[in-house]
């Protein structure tokens, strides 16, 4: 089984299996077996960590969902909403090997122009950025970790 790479994200104990030399595991936000490539382990263990350490109802958790940005369509990695359906959260993964600089935030920051989502975060699995979006005075200010769910 080939090696999948240490995170600096808590554990969590998937059931990992090989298909026709493919390690895939048991999504259960999409309630599917799905391909682990580099990006998709990040995005696994980030919604874990959203589960289990901030708290974020699993049922209120989006994978990949679809937009449309000038025309185009573009997929967000995470959303999270809250329990009156409005989108509190976005997540953008990156393969740990991808470093996290501006061209990644200007792709969630295009992103949210979409969505209109108060907090942002950016993660490669190993450097994670926590941002909260102020719309009325068109500004942002990076925060040092997530906020642990609060139900609004």
């Amino acid at each position: 089984m080939n090696q999948l790479q240490p995170l600096n994200l808590p554990p969590h104990p998937f059931k990992i299996t090989e298909v026709n030399g493919q390690l895939t595991l048991f999504d259960e936000i999409r309630k599917k077996t799905i391909v682990i490539t580099p990006e998709e382990w990040v995005r696994q263990h980030f919604v874990q960590y959203l589960i289990k350490e901030k708290k974020y109802p699993k049922t209120l958790i989006k994978l990949e969902g679809g937009h449309k940005l000038h025309g185009m369509a573009k997929r967000s990695d995470i959303i999270v909403f809250n329990k009156e359906g409005r989108k509190i959260l976005m997540v953008e993964c990156k393969a740990p090997g991808v470093a996290i600089n501006q061209k990644v935030f200007d792709q969630i920051a295009r992103y949210n122009m979409v969505h209109k989502i108060e907090l942002l975060a950016v993660t490669n699995g190993l450097q994670h950025y926590f941002c909260v979006i102020n719309f009325e005075d068109e500004s942002y200010r990076f925060i040092t970790q997530l906020p642990v769910y609060a139900g609004i």
